[in-house]
């Protein structure tokens, strides 16, 4: 099994793209989705989240707003990434294994943080997904609740992204329309079919 790596910088249409690649019949792990259903009323990191970070948590529940407060510094956020990590990959462990089992031939793992967190040596190959600066500040900053200041402190702790492109094995633009995005999945898609897979067999041997 072709494990593809997705990743890309805040308000560059990764989620989007990722919406792409399942449309086209590949299955997608998406670690936002997950981190989210670890927040919500009974997932598995509110309890130490709460314990980590007292009034990060409202009616059983992670507060994001309250979170996002609480994380100050690098050693907030080490604390955060040590409850949250070990559940993502368990979560994103148990989404290859079914994948394998079907004899899925190319997985997606959409990961944010791929480089920042050195994920990129799990995968066979990484899509970065890029976009103009002026385009991914715009769209950044139409989210809900996002400012100026927030955004750059997210950024601040992202790989730029001529970094990120320059690593990349593909590179998918986004800033051209939803068109051309789908047919750039599309020539990624093919590319993968005909490269070797070594990073699940590699997983599965030191798993061992």
């Amino acid at each position: 099994m072709f494990l593809l790596g997705l990743t890309g910088s805040i308000g560059m249409g990764k989620s989007e793209t990722g919406r792409m690649f399942r449309r086209l019949g590949t299955p997608v792990y998406d670690a936002d989705a997950v981190v989210a259903a670890l927040y919500v009323q009974g997932g598995a990191a509110v309890e130490p989240i709460g314990a980590a970070f007292p009034g990060a948590t409202r009616n059983g529940a992670v507060d994001r707003a309250a979170l996002s407060q609480a994380l100050t510094g690098p050693e907030a956020w080490q604390r955060l990434e040590a409850i949250v990590h070990p559940l993502t990959a368990k979560a994103e462990r148990a989404f290859l294994e079914a994948q394998a089992a079907k004899g899925t031939p190319v997985a997606v793992l959409d990961i944010p943080l791929l480089y920042e967190t050195g994920g990129e040596g799990r995968m066979d190959a990484v899509v970065v997904v890029s976009a103009s600066p002026g385009i991914q500040r715009a769209r950044a900053l139409a989210r809900p609740g996002m400012t100026p200041a927030k955004l750059d402190a997210i950024l601040a702790r992202q790989l730029p992204d001529v970094e990120k492109r320059a690593r990349a094995d593909f590179v998918i633009e986004t800033g051209r329309g939803l068109d051309y995005a789908l047919e750039q999945v599309r020539r990624v898609q093919g590319a993968v079919a005909q490269r070797p897979a070594r990073a699940w067999a590699r997983r599965k041997t030191e798993a061992a």
